[in-house]
């Protein structure tokens, strides 16, 4: 970041202090505010959760070990979060979309960033004791081709992907539903992204089925398909 930047950022942040010191000032105006206005406010003037977002608080010993990377980083400020009672964070990882130089680009930067991030994720966690209370959830949007095309790329396929689920009950260790020597599809049993997420709700203690109806009452439901996948929590 230039200076400039920072600036800008520490005259935003002071517009939004005397803002907010203002809306405190007014009884009448507070009491106006809807629930979730009122939560956004609590957080940005909470002290706890200023020192959350802090990672520059975290030991020198225990921030080295997710790297420089935006998404090591980001696994460093999740662990933060969590610990400080967040219930739910995500992190992002862009740049997957490898139509040309996939293994280039695996090698050289993907695939070290997610390796070093996500390892430090797990052990971080598990040190602090938030392993078993902490579900980690780590999914893509689509497995990759086997076949390597022209640009020495790989294109989208969908019959053939995978996900990374630990915490909350779930046994690990284990691999269900591998894909065949070749990565072409599931060698035998085959699970569809409804029952992951159906598994992912049951872990967390929410039912996937439960119907809930809109304003206009047009019935919604977290995940219409797909069961709990039994294997994950024996």
């Amino acid at each position: 970041m230039t200076v400039a930047e920072v600036e800008n950022r520490r005259a935003l942040l002071t517009k939004l202090d005397t803002t907010f010191d203002a809306i405190e000032s007014s009884n009448r105006l507070v009491g106006g505010l809807d629930r979730f206005a009122a939560q956004a406010h609590d957080i940005i003037r909470s002290p706890t959760a200023r020192r959350a977002f802090d990672v520059s608080l975290e030991p020198a010993a225990i921030a080295e070990r997710f790297g420089e990377s935006k998404f090591g980083q980001s696994c460093l400020l999740a662990v933060r979060l969590i610990e400080a009672g967040v219930r739910f964070a995500t992190v992002t990882f862009g740049g997957w979309d490898t139509h040309s130089g996939n293994f280039r680009n695996c090698k050289e930067s993907l695939l070290p960033q997610l390796d070093v991030g996500l390892a430090a994720l797990y052990e971080t966690l598990a040190e602090r004791g938030l392993s078993e209370s902490t579900i980690v959830f780590v999914t893509g949007d689509f497995g990759r081709t086997p076949k390597v095309n022209e640009r020495a790329g790989r294109d989208l396929r969908p019959s053939a992907m995978f996900t990374l689920l630990s915490g909350g009950g779930i046994s690990g260790g284990r691999v269900l539903g591998a894909s065949n020597d070749r990565g072409e599809e599931p060698a035998a049993t085959g699970y569809t992204p409804d029952q992951v997420a159906a598994s992912f709700y049951h872990a967390l203690g929410i039912d996937c089925r439960k119907e809930y109806h809109t304003p206009s009452g047009r019935p919604v439901m977290i995940v219409r398909e797909g069961t709990v996948i039994d294997e994950l929590f024996g």
